[in-house]
């Protein structure tokens, strides 16, 4: 009975003891890592270190929990999608058609096609074929995060040998101005939907 008095009491008193000095150490710590360029009030992700494009950009903390061949794939693939979505939303809104366009696509822009599209079966269409394909590209993502040594984003897909007779610091130039159209693409294509259907107007959609 004793003993269980005194182990209440100390226990009682452990709520009041002076806090360790563990906190300063940790600020300590904090102040040595090395500041994000893009986010410098926050520390930098290492897992970015030695991709192109780096900017220590990853605010949510992404690449500490998933691998960085996925995200960078990820990235690439979007970003390269948005291109080419930008370019095709636009180029509908400034008259470029497939012709002759079926009557049922007559007068649609690129806001309004997409409802269009679904009753009359397109969208089912594409859908199909997009996921056919990506059946063989996540084949291939597989592939590369077991180690088959293909690089994130890359086929060999170079049909105009832009790559060819390029030293790897002009190649690294080329992927670097890839990944930053491909951001500026994924910003640009989310902005002009958004504006289409806020305007529903013509480009520029003001």
């Amino acid at each position: 009975m004793k003993f269980a008095l005194i182990a209440s009491l100390v226990a009682s008193a452990a709520a009041f003891a002076p806090a360790s000095n563990s906190a300063p150490k940790s600020t300590a710590l904090n102040a040595e890592q090395k500041a994000s360029t893009a986010l410098p009030f926050l520390p930098y992700p290492p897992n970015l270190e030695g991709y192109v494009g780096d900017a220590g950009f990853d605010p949510f903390r992404f690449s500490d929990f998933l691998p960085m061949d996925f995200l960078r794939e990820a990235e690439i693939m979007h970003g390269r999608q948005c291109m080419l979505a930008w370019t095709g939303f636009v180029a509908v809104d400034l008259g470029l058609h497939v012709y002759p366009v079926p009557e049922a696509y007559e007068g649609l822009t690129s806001a309004t096609a997409h409802d269009a599209l679904v009753e009359q079966g397109a969208m089912g269409q594409i859908l199909l074929w997009v996921s056919f394909m990506e059946i063989f590209r996540s084949i291939a993502v597989m592939q590369m995060l077991e180690g088959s040594g293909r690089e994130p984003g890359y086929f060999g897909f170079d049909p105009l040998g832009f790559t060819k007779g390029k030293s790897e610091a002009e190649v690294n130039d080329l992927k670097l101005k890839e990944i930053k159209n491909g951001r500026l693409a994924m910003l640009a294509f989310s902005g002009v939907v958004t504006q289409a259907v806020l305007t529903q107007g013509p480009f520029p959609y003001v």
